[in-house]
């Protein structure tokens, strides 16, 4: 085994136990599964016979679980409605011994939900056919954005790295991220950024790791497989952010990690290009990365270490995690 794999095991090793803080939009995942039996006579479309229902916290609290799985101990930090959904993020989470300390109730917002509906035969893998979502946003009030201040200052005390996962729910209120960012820059705590819509809103950060999609709605430009313009990109989101890295992820093509003064680097996905689901991937990503940073790791042992992860969790269905374990056997398989 030659040496720069011993050391990304190594690294694994050391995510036990890392208190890690994810500051972003807390959504329940539900999925819900039918059978399909014929065409309605109503309207074109399939009659389900309902089967079963399943629930996950999504968005930031998938980056909680998966932080969670991989041996850390993630602290959130958000904002939940008042509703039924919010009460199913805490009850979920204290069921896993996760802290909900941080998390502050709002009655005037509704926790967003996001409904799949996947259907098939009695026999056959069960195929996402429709997503609903229920949206909101979180209210601008000033309470909420002190009471955000207060909980990010005291957990930057506890912590040793920092998640924004920002679905556009606006939990991350660009105010509060200016206003905590010099005591995070002070301590050298990394502050990582995942941000659906506002990539360029939040300047300053460790790394982003916006994915293909995201990219171009930032240059206005489709990527696809053009070489060049994703290296001009990568330069773009570099600069414009001024974070001290930028990773893209690119689903089957892997990942290209952009760092100041050096060349862009990138990494081939491992494994086999014939993704089952992309659902929370990024949030995988992202918990990866964070966490080996957390352990000190460079940025392209941490991207190598995201890869890995990410290749993993896009074959599985649904909103799921990984283990150390699985990412270490990736490492030793990898030629």
């Amino acid at each position: 085994m030659n040496k720069e794999k011993k050391k990304l095991l190594n690294l694994v090793d050391n995510f036990p136990g890392k208190k890690i803080a994810v500051w972003g939009d807390f959504i329940i995942d539900e999925y819900l599964y039918g059978n399909t039996r014929r065409i309605s006579r109503e309207a074109p479309v399939l009659i389900l016979t309902y089967k079963n229902k399943e629930i996950f916290p999504g968005g930031a609290g998938n980056s909680l679980l998966n932080l969670q799985a991989l041996g850390a101990d993630p602290v959130p930090i958000g904002v939940i409605g008042a509703d039924d959904a919010g009460k199913k993020i805490i009850q979920i989470l204290k069921k896993k011994r996760i802290s909900t300390e941080y998390l502050l109730i709002e009655k005037n917002y509704k926790t967003p939900i996001k409904t799949r509906v996947l259907a098939g035969e009695e026999t056959t893998r069960k195929q996402q056919i429709l997503r609903i979502d229920q949206e909101a946003k979180v209210p601008e009030k000033d309470e909420i954005k002190q009471k955000l201040i207060n909980s990010l200052e005291k957990a930057r005390n506890q912590t040793t790295a920092l998640i924004i996962s920002d679905y556009n729910y606006l939990t991350v209120k660009e105010d509060v991220f200016y206003k905590i960012l010099p005591g995070f820059k002070k301590l050298n705590i990394p502050v990582t950024l995942d941000s659906r819509f506002r990539l360029l809103n939040f300047r300053g950060v460790t790394v982003s790791t916006p994915n293909d999609p995201e990219v171009t709605h930032v240059f206005k430009t489709e990527i696809d497989d053009d070489n060049q313009l994703i290296k001009k990109a990568g330069r773009f989101l570099l600069r414009k952010t001024d974070a001290a890295a930028v990773l893209i992820t690119r689903g089957s093509r892997g990942m290209i990690l952009f760092e100041k003064w050096k060349h862009p680097f990138e990494i081939p996905i491992h494994g086999t290009t014939n993704i089952v689901d992309v659902t929370g991937a990024g949030d995988t990503v992202i918990s990866v990365l964070t966490l080996a940073l957390a352990c000190k790791a460079t940025f392209r042992q941490a991207a190598h270490l995201a890869n890995y992860a990410g290749s993993i969790i896009v074959m599985k269905k649904g909103t799921a995690t990984l283990t150390p374990q699985e990412i270490k056997e990736a490492i030793v398989s990898e030629n």
